[in-house]
């Protein structure tokens, strides 16, 4: 070929003194590796999904995604320098491609591990999360984060080293540049803390319907610095995580029964044989409702204006609605059984004496409604 035109003409012209003929040579190889190269990963790619489809394995859709986080551009960089090792090049040019080997090698390593690291993180919280919400945790946004960030960290200082950075006064400048920023967010990091604890802690997750202070609402949303709350109103509460864990947090959620303590009064006309009765009568009316639990009825003591009852029972379903129609109908049932009984339900009354008319002593008392009780007025 050197005897022809054509071969003398690749053969004089050179750059960098190495001819143009070795040039293309270079340039086929690259080219025949990028094809070779693009076309294994694409099949072992398949293979791989098709053995996910087949055997549902875990670890086959890892590989196969981790492996098409391969880059064309660093394939294709990676493809040059291979093609480059059939080209006598100078001293000088040698040690820059040695170092750009490991450039394009690091890089490649920190993709796949950056795809290996989303996909087990999200696969491992997806497994073990209570919540039916589709949003990710933020437990897992704040792990995935993290861990991006200390491979790219690492990967940074490699490459730094790799060209003859001096990274120990680099990392210790770093070092006292993230006090500085960590004194300027220290709310923000405060935030990310709190929620890295409520993803540890779970005090509550999303769906869960929470009482904090005088809010009251069903979690929707915990993120890296609030939690968004959708109150039986209709609005949406924003509150910083910090905020949240500061304050006593009232999950209705996990309420597995609810207790119940109330009371009522009747009126001091009633016989101490009526008043027997009445424990027994609450007892049976309650028993008689679906989904509860009698606990306790008692005479408490002598109000001011009325006798006092404390009764105690447990609703066995934690839906608020199915406790208000119950104490609903205990209510009622109540008001019929002691209109038999002969009682009245007390309200609040006072009886007013004048010591000035010795004759008003004799009357019967009037009770006044809505009046509070007072002590008897003397002269």
């Amino acid at each position: 070929m050197s005897d022809t035109p054509f071969g003398a003409f690749f053969g004089e012209i050179r750059f960098l003194g190495i001819p143009l003929a070795n040039w293309v040579l270079a340039a086929i190889v690259a080219v025949v590796v990028f094809v070779v190269a693009r076309l294994a990963i694409r099949f072992v790619r398949r293979r791989l999904q098709a053995l996910t489809q087949m055997q549902d394995t875990s670890i086959s859709a890892l590989i196969a995604d981790i492996v098409s986080a391969t880059s064309n551009v660093l394939l294709a960089l990676a493809a040059l320098l291979i093609g480059a090792t059939v080209l006598d090049l100078p001293e000088r040019w040698s040690g820059r491609v040695s170092s750009l080997w490991f450039v394009v090698a690091i890089l490649q390593v920190a993709l796949w591990a950056h795809r290996g690291i989303t996909h087990g993180l999200r696969a491992y919280f997806r497994r073990h999360t209570t919540s039916q919400a589709t949003q990710m945790t933020a437990m897992a946004s704040l792990s995935i984060w993290a861990a991006k960030v200390v491979l790219w960290t690492i990967v940074l200082l490699a490459m730094l080293s790799n060209m003859g950075v001096n990274i120990t006064a680099f990392v210790a400048s770093l070092g006292v540049g993230g006090i500085a920023v960590a004194l300027a967010v220290q709310n923000i990091l405060g935030d990310l803390f709190a929620s890295l604890s409520i993803a540890v802690d779970k005090p509550f997750e999303v769906g869960d319907f929470i009482v904090v202070g005088s809010m009251a609402g069903t979690v929707e949303h915990v993120g890296l610095k609030t939690t968004r709350i959708r109150a039986l109103s209709g609005e949406q509460i924003v509150m910083s995580n910090t905020g949240m864990l500061d304050a006593t947090i009232q999950n209705y959620k996990r309420l597995r029964e609810r207790r119940i303590v109330f009371q009522f009064r009747l009126t001091y006309d009633s016989t101490p044989e009526q008043l027997r009765q009445v424990p027994g009568i609450v007892e049976k009316i309650i028993r008689e409702q679906d989904q509860t639990r009698f606990d306790r009825a008692h005479f408490k003591g002598f109000g001011e204006s009325s006798l006092d009852f404390e009764v105690v029972y447990i609703v066995l379903d934690p839906g608020y609605n199915l406790y208000m129609d119950i104490q609903q109908a205990i209510n009622l049932a109540m008001m019929e059984a002691f209109d038999e009984l002969g009682v009245s339900f007390a309200f609040p009354s006072r009886t007013l004496y004048v010591a000035s008319l010795p004759e008003a002593a004799a009357l019967p008392a009037v009770p006044r409604p809505g009046a509070e009780a007072a002590p008897a007025a003397s002269a």
